[in-house]
């Protein structure tokens, strides 16, 4: 039975929608909106170097080399990549081998599968994902490199242990940890 008497099976029906819309969310999670996409690199695409795009993309094929986006990156359950993202957004579900910097926000959706580091100021893993590498939460820019450069050498200056020679130790404290006279 229709709303107000009519029968438009069009509004009603959610197989109207391209799949990309329909994206997995947990129950009870509220849905975040999705991007409105300029591009499409379909399924059974297949793209090698430099890839630029002003406004947002959604990749379902296959691609090899270095994605820029000025807002978002939907990487779709069907898409392999082997590839350097750097963008405002994104939202991965398919595999990705490769880094991610994004300046917003990177969203793993299962079945996703990411080899690489993220470096982003908000991240969101849903269950059943696979992520192997670094990530860093500081302020990411359209410059930032990868999280094991400045990241990690700024947590090795903090991490720095003084050794104190074996006379100069307060009383009570051994030499346990090694390294004194």
């Amino acid at each position: 039975m229709a709303l107000f008497g009519k029968d438009d099976k069009s509004q009603r029906s959610e197989d109207a929608r391209p799949a990309f819309i329909n994206s997995p969310v947990l129950p009870g999670e509220p849905t975040p909106a999705e991007p409105t996409v300029q591009a499409h690199l379909g399924k059974g695409s297949r793209v090698e170097g430099k890839l630029s795009f002003e406004g947002s993309v959604r990749i379902d094929g296959q691609v090899d080399g270095e994605i820029q986006a000025q807002e978002a990156v939907i990487i779709g359950e069907s898409a392999v990549l082997n590839a350097q993202i750097s963008a405002g957004t994104v939202i991965l579900t398919g595999k990705l081998t490769g880094d991610v910097v994004a300046r917003k926000r990177v969203e793993l959706r299962a079945p996703a599968r990411l080899l690489g580091n993220i470096t982003t100021p908000c991240l969101v893993i849903h269950e059943g994902v696979v992520f192997e590498g670094r990530c860093s939460m500081g302020s990411a820019s359209a410059d930032a490199k990868p999280a094991t450069t400045t990241a990690s050498v700024a947590a090795a200056e903090r991490a720095k242990v003084a050794q104190f020679p074996r006379d100069e130790r307060p009383a009570g404290v051994s030499s346990s940890a090694g390294g004194g006279k």
